[in-house]
């Protein structure tokens, strides 16, 4: 009799934090790495929040609080939403997480039963099918290729919708394309929804402040606020403010929603770090000039690996609106054969002949539901990304 729970036999490891992990490896092992794979701000978290969280220390904030937020996070995160997006959420409508992925897995958990179906748009975040299968529910991809800049259409969204979908998943500016809904595209996404009042909307809005002009971010209840009553508007400190590892996430909705999520979590992990929700407080109140400078930085960023990388034998590379990823298309790279004589058959391949050969790590498009493509992360110096465009490059031009 197997020991693991069936399960697990659903899901697979993250492909993100696999190709992160290999990267370091390799470099432990001698080799010159260049690592493109791990999804995070390259920046400090901002002094005045590093500051918050020395002064908490002190303060001795450091117990157990209430499951799911401190109330002055729970107010800030309020605040928040009233300042930036127009909407009003009580401290009852909140909830605060380990991270955004908890707040995620936290709703998947309280609300999904066998047969219940996801929908979810390709290219997806590599967690959302999984988290899914490992709560019972079924995922439905919905594709969007390059033709149509990653971005689905209300067409394809009424099609997937069945009487068994429970949630539609949706991420923008996405991960792992940067691809961003505009108001008018979340308009025409939200007209469907409003056909069907047995769909939740689950909002992922990690990446809001990573926009970049003339972009402008709209979630889904700012733009139809008929759906308020059903739709979860998730969150988190982690991009916006270089607040990865201090793992705070939340999200806000339905008050039976959320108190749910807090059952869920309060049989889990309890409440996330005393310390970091005071940073996080911290985060939200104090001074924002760190989200301009950021986005700045990262918009020219994105420029330069976006220009190298169109000037590279058989890659298409999009110009994403948001976030730190671009997701290039190797179409005109498939049955390519390298020096070594090895075959570009997939996206996986390639991504492996090319850590090999010029050890630049990046994801294949396969992890996130769309090939063949790659991903890379661009969260990292001007002079790394330049050097990885250029072995890119080299790569490339060496193939026959």
């Amino acid at each position: 009799m197997a020991f693991l729970a069936d399960a697990l036999s659903r899901v697979k490891p993250s492909a993100t934090i696999a190709v992160t992990s290999k990267a370091r490896e390799l470099k432990a092992a001698g080799r010159d790495i260049i690592g493109l794979g791990a999804g995070e701000p390259d920046f400090d978290t901002p002094e005045n929040i590093r500051e918050a969280a020395k002064r908490a220390i002190d303060a001795g904030h450091t117990r157990y609080t209430a499951v799911d937020g401190i109330p002055e996070l729970k107010a800030a995160i309020s605040a928040k939403f009233r300042r930036e997006n127009g909407l009003d959420y009580k401290p009852s409508q909140i909830t605060v997480g380990t991270g955004g992925k908890q707040t995620l897995f936290n709703a998947l958990m309280a609300t999904l039963n066998p047969g219940d179906e996801v929908i979810i748009p390709a290219p997806y975040w590599v967690s959302y099918p999984d988290m899914v299968l490992l709560c019972g529910g079924t995922p439905v991809p919905v594709v969007a290729g390059i033709e149509t800049a990653f971005k689905i259409t209300p067409a394809q969204l009424e099609a997937a919708i069945t009487p068994k979908t429970k949630w539609f998943i949706f991420n923008s500016p996405s991960n792992p394309t940067g691809a961003g809904y505009t108001a008018e595209e979340v308009k025409g996404l939200t007209d469907v929804l409003m056909r069907h009042p047995h769909v939740w909307t689950m909002t992922d809005d990690m990446y809001e402040h990573l926009a970049y002009d003339p972009f402008r971010f709209a979630t889904i209840c700012e733009v139809e606020p008929g759906l308020y009553d059903r739709t979860l508007t998730c969150n988190g400190v982690s991009k916006a403010y270089a607040m990865t590892g201090w793992r705070i996430g939340y999200a806000a909705g339905p008050e039976h929603l959320i108190k749910g999520m807090a059952n869920i979590q309060s049989q889990s992990t309890s409440n996330p770090c005393s310390v970091s929700q005071w940073a996080a407080v911290e985060a939200l109140n104090g001074p924002q000039d760190y989200i301009p400078w950021s986005r700045e930085k990262f918009r020219a960023r994105r420029d330069l690996v976006v220009s190298m990388l169109n000037q590279t034998n058989g890659i298409e590379c999009p110009t994403p609106e948001g976030a730190f990823y671009v997701y290039p298309s190797i179409r005109g790279l498939i049955g390519r054969k390298t020096p070594g004589g090895a075959v570009i058959d997939n996206d996986e391949t390639f991504a492996s002949e090319l850590l090999e050969a010029e050890g630049v790590a990046v994801v294949f498009g396969a992890a996130f539901g769309v090939s063949p493509c790659f991903r890379i992360s661009y969260a990292t110096s001007d002079a790394l990304l330049e050097e990885a465009c250029a072995r890119i490059q080299r790569f490339c031009g060496a193939l026959s």
